[in-house]
């Protein structure tokens, strides 16, 4: 579902953007979004694992994020209540969101702050869904409010917002739409870093409580989904589309290979069901009630 405002606001993408870089970007934003006006991918070495720290064995180096303060002005932005927080993160949801793919990728700010005005205005959220969004150029952007680095309850996946994050691709995936490689690789990166935090496998299982029954499990249900999981594995959605689904066994291994695991065998269960949860999930997001 496309989450744009409705008619009566500005929905289309700008025949002078179309034509070229935004003005009025950043200019931290410039080397990374516009080379002579074309597009070009961001790198991500997958070759080089972080080195082990104590304590936690498995980590990967934080990729390149834009802040959130390269794509939020004063125009869009709005006052909004504290973030809210989890003790951790133990799973990744990834998205898509059900937009156009034919933008360049120095568009891509202005997508989101489209995106941010359909959810925060015509929805009512209290911010943007998403903690990370990732262009096709593989840019990653700072989503939600709160601080990267930091476990921020997002408002991406009904039911499963706490000890996750919400990774949107900025697109539509759906069967036969080709997944850009370096959207996927850098996908990979954010949650080998995010995962890495906490010592999850990319490839292993994670539990969660399901804290809405609108979502596939009643509320207080405990279950075990994938640690880099699909939208779809929580809520009732296609989201993040076919095309982007079948990515998913290919994502999870490159991120284990950034968290420096090899070929060996994903997280057992097990390890993970011996974390305690939290004793209590604190008030949770604005209900996400979309399905992108």
């Amino acid at each position: 579902m496309r989450v744009f405002p409705r008619a009566g606001r500005r929905t289309r993408i700008t025949a002078l953007t179309l034509l070229g870089c935004l003005p009025g970007l950043a200019a931290v934003l410039a080397p990374v979004l516009c080379a002579q006006g074309a597009d070009r991918s961001v790198a991500v070495h997958l070759a080089a694992p972080a080195a082990a720290s104590p304590g936690i064995r498995f980590r990967a180096p934080r990729p390149p994020i834009v802040p959130r303060s390269a794509w939020l002005n004063a125009a869009v932005g709005r006052t909004q209540p504290p973030p809210r927080y989890d003790d951790k993160v133990v799973a990744v949801f990834v998205h898509h969101t059900a937009s156009p793919n034919g933008y360049s990728c120095a568009q891509a700010p202005e997508i989101i702050r489209r995106l941010y005005t359909g959810q925060t205005g015509d929805r009512d959220w209290d911010d943007i869904g998403y903690n990370f969004l990732v262009d096709r150029c593989g840019t990653v952007y700072e989503g939600r409010a709160g601080g990267a680095d930091r476990a921020v309850t997002g408002a991406h996946t009904q039911g499963f917002n706490h000890r996750t994050a919400g990774i949107a691709a900025l697109g539509t995936f759906t069967a036969g739409v080709p997944v850009p490689r370096a959207m996927a690789d850098s996908i990979a990166a954010v949650a080998a870093w995010k995962l890495g935090l906490a010592g999850v496998d990319p490839r292993g299982s994670a539990r969660l409580v399901s804290s809405n029954g609108h979502s596939r499990y009643q509320e207080g249900t405990v279950v075990a989904l994938p640690a880099l999981a699909g939208h779809k594995d929580g809520y009732m959605t296609n989201c993040p589309g076919a095309a982007l689904v079948a990515r998913l066994p290919e994502i999870r291994e490159t991120a284990a290979r950034l968290q420096g695991r090899g070929t060996q065998a994903g997280t057992p269960l097990r390890t993970l069901m011996e974390t305690p949860l939290p004793t209590s999930l604190g008030p949770p997001a604005k209900a996400f009630t979309g399905t992108p």
